[in-house]
């Protein structure tokens, strides 16, 4: 199978590094700066368990754009407010077999998509890995027990292709897992999501930093009761094993656990304010749940977005 990659940061460009290390035929599609990084030093990962680095095929959108070419697997890991533009650039990429598979946090790019390429070549997909670009733009993996890779048809269905892709991403140096409900496990990722973030946003700090003051570890808990509240209302309830995990990791002492929003935050970056937290409260106000705390972190995003120099 071939197989593109949409961009190379800090989660395309881990899998899709990975996927080509273990002899996959995998492509990267990406912006000429990006190229330029990568023509001059490789693609180049740096992982708790190993440092490699790939010399990775690369494709540029005006390319694709002169001379279309279907690949069978697009793996599409940009963030939210960037898929627009990353569907014009992939487009004719994508042919009548074509698979794609986002790994979009949050739930309405499946729309998106849907509404694009149409919904029998869209799955679902996530993954809970940690990882960042660092300024030479390497891949930094910063947990070893954290690079999974979860995907699944939405209509749950086992079909010939989900059997393909679950062939090809397996054996490639990361835990890949066909889910049998995608849908729901897309779900638990964004109830966990939509807490971290407001949790290390609007508290402006780690999780260890939040548990270290007065209120800190009430805050904490509020918000993700809300989160489970909104994930409840739709049917989405994860199970109480996983919750009670989830709670332990969100209020631990002395946890250095940060989302990636507010990583982009302090840096100055656009942020996923409105795709993780904007169309979860959105589902909410249609459940009748409120969402308080959840409210003020999706405001105080809103307003740095909107004082943010480009």
């Amino acid at each position: 199978m071939r197989v593109l990659v949409i961009g190379a940061g800090a989660v395309g460009g881990y899998f899709g590094a990975r996927l080509q290390k273990a002899g996959r035929d995998v492509t990267f599609l990406v912006r000429e700066g990006r190229a330029k990084q990568m023509r001059d030093s490789g693609l180049v990962v740096l992982s708790p368990d190993e440092d490699f680095t790939v010399t990775p095929n690369l494709l540029l959108a005006e390319q694709l754009r002169s001379q279309p070419q279907v690949f069978d697997l697009i793996l599409l890991s940009t963030k939210a407010y960037s898929l627009d533009a990353a569907m014009e650039d992939f487009a004719p990429a994508v042919g009548p077999e074509t698979a794609i598979l986002p790994l979009l946090n949050g739930m309405s790019h499946l729309d998106k998509l849907e509404a694009r390429f149409g919904a029998g070549r869209v799955l679902g997909g996530s993954t809970r890995i940690s990882s960042d670009l660092d300024a030479q733009g390497r891949v930094i993996s910063m947990d070893e027990k954290l690079h999974d890779l979860h995907f699944g048809e939405l209509d749950k269905a086992v079909t010939p292709r989900i059997e393909a892709i679950d062939t090809l991403l397996s054996d490639a140096g990361f835990e890949a897992v066909l889910q049998p409900d995608i849908v729901a496990f897309m779900w638990h990722k964004w109830t966990v999501l939509s807490a971290l973030a407001s949790i290390t946003c609007l508290l402006r700090g780690s999780i260890g930093d939040v548990a270290a003051v007065s209120g800190g570890l009430e805050t904490a808990n509020r918000i993700l009761d809300e989160s489970i509240a909104i994930a409840t209302a739709h049917g989405q309830r994860p199970p109480d094993e996983f919750l009670a995990a989830v709670r332990t990791r969100l209020t631990l002492p002395g946890s250095d656990l940060t989302a990636s929003m507010y990583r982009d935050m302090m840096r100055g970056a656009p942020v996923e304010a409105e795709h993780i937290l904007g169309d979860l409260l959105a589902r909410a106000a249609a459940h009748g749940v409120r969402a308080p705390l959840l409210t003020a972190a999706y405001a105080q995003l809103c307003v740095y977005q909107n004082n943010r120099k480009p």
